[in-house]
């Protein structure tokens, strides 16, 4: 599921996404991991939660400069915060 409502637009907007999905505070089941992605349909950029199974748990949509520049903290997960 893709929340059409909600764009991330800062890469500190994907760190909170990022903890938010590590913490388990969104209450999704079989979360494993995390990828920056493409829309197939148009090419739009997303944050995608996966399951074990590589299916689409949730999914944000990105700019294309989070998409470009967030690799580096989706690869290496959000710092926990101070």
């Amino acid at each position: 599921m893709i929340d059409d409502n909600k764009v991330i637009d800062t890469l500190e907007e994907l760190e909170a996404f990022l903890r938010l999905v590590d913490g388990g505070s969104l209450g999704l089941k079989n979360a494993a991991g995390v990828a920056l992605a493409t829309n197939n349909s148009d090419g739009r950029p997303l944050v995608a939660v996966l399951d074990d199974n590589h299916q689409l748990l949730l999914g944000r949509w990105v700019t294309q400069e989070v998409f470009e520049n967030g690799k580096d903290l989706v690869r290496s997960g959000a710092k926990k915060p101070n």
